[in-house]
């Protein structure tokens, strides 16, 4: 199946208190449906109590804005969300500690090195339950750089993984200035600056490099960085070294590269030169396919797409939950806060601060997946 359109700092616990109170029911007029609320809503659909998450710091200011909205519509309830990173969200979801995760990349279907089962296996023997992702947030990677003078550069994938791999270590590199006709660039050494901690950021960015320039990045894409580079801590460490180096560039969530006013690459993948915005973002995962099943929407995206138009670095994160939760108080509260997280109106919002919305047809699938967790 085609999806048309699809369309984040550090380890400190982001807390929201989200008012629930005035959410209303799954009408057209509640706030959770994108509407506004009127006369006398159900504080009973939108549950009571305390929720906790944790997980992925790539969904950090999305998440961030969708609490601050929540908190002008609805009171009544109190939701936790500590960004620690997308591995220690599983493993606490995993271990019974919080009651959702949020995750750059979907559960496991196979076994990790030195552990006996999958993730999926473990989430459903916590849950009782097959634990469904749902796609929540798309956040592209930008490919951030500070370099004196030069406001536009192009990347292609092959330029973009010997530029990582330490191949390339000049920005007046023949192979640079050959796809940048007309920019003048200075012989300023290349400072690559790579995630230290295990990321998914890491992970979908290396996966690109893998399917997009498979003859020059030939290693396993995966959480722990594996080119050349100086290691930072979190999104925030990588994007605040290059903001404070003269040739630096790294990788990272679009958000991070937009509050730091760094210069972020074009790329080609062989379609011409794409800017990074929440339109070409989405137009990236026109080729991507869901490959879960029924309710979860664990999806396949193709990083090595020709697209026209298409920005191909993509990362898209996963609230995972159990599809039959053993606290039914805690199923309506986290339904209520998905519904508006995910509704048309909130995802519109998340591209002026570095996100890019759900297309129409992914956030029909993802309302049936919210609505039918039990």
């Amino acid at each position: 199946m085609k999806i048309q359109r699809l369309g984040q700092l550090t380890g400190v616990a982001l807390v929201g208190t989200l008012a629930l109170t005035a959410c209303g029911s799954d009408n057209n007029a509640s706030p959770a449906a994108g509407g506004s609320s009127s006369g006398s809503s159900s504080s009973a659909a939108c549950g009571k109590g305390t929720l906790n998450g944790e997980g992925s710091s790539a969904q950090k200011n999305a998440i961030e804005q969708a609490i601050s909205d929540f908190q002008d519509q609805c009171n009544g309830a109190t939701v936790n969300y500590n960004p620690t990173g997308s591995g220690a969200g599983i493993k606490q979801f995993i271990a019974g500690q919080v009651d959702w995760a949020g995750s750059d990349s979907a559960l496991k279907d196979q076994p990790a090195a030195g552990s006996s089962q999958a993730e999926t296996a473990q989430a459903q023997a916590k849950c009782g339950s097959e634990a469904w992702n749902i796609p929540m947030v798309t956040g592209p990677i930008a490919v951030s750089y500070n370099v004196a003078g030069v406001d536009k550069l192009i990347l292609t994938p092959d330029v973009t993984a010997k530029i990582f791999l330490g191949q390339i270590t000049k920005w007046n590199d023949p192979a640079i200035a050959a796809i940048n006709p007309g920019v003048k660039l200075p012989a300023t050494a290349i400072k690559v600056f790579f995630r230290s901690d295990e990321s998914a950021t890491t992970e979908n960015f290396t996966k690109y490099l893998a399917a997009a320039a498979p003859k020059v990045w030939t290693a396993a894409p995966g959480k722990k960085w594996t080119g050349k580079g100086e290691g930072k801590e979190k999104s925030a460490g990588v994007a605040n070294a290059v903001k404070s180096t003269d040739g630096g560039i790294t990788y990272a969530e679009w958000s991070y590269a937009k509050d730091n006013k760094l210069g972020i690459a074009q790329i080609d993948n062989g379609a011409g030169p794409v800017e990074l915005t929440g339109e070409s973002a989405g137009k990236a995962v026109a080729a991507a396919t869901v490959a879960g099943t029924g309710n979860d929407l664990k999806l396949k995206l193709d990083y090595a797409t020709k697209t026209p138009g298409a920005y191909p670095i993509v990362l898209v994160t996963y609230e995972i939950a159990c599809s039959k939760a053993k606290d039914p108080a805690k199923v309506e509260l986290l339904k209520s806060f998905l519904k508006f997280f995910a509704s048309p109106a909130e995802q519109a919002k998340l591209q002026d601060i570095g996100y890019a919305p759900l297309p129409t047809e992914i956030q029909t699938k993802v309302a049936t997946a919210i609505n039918a967790l039990s």
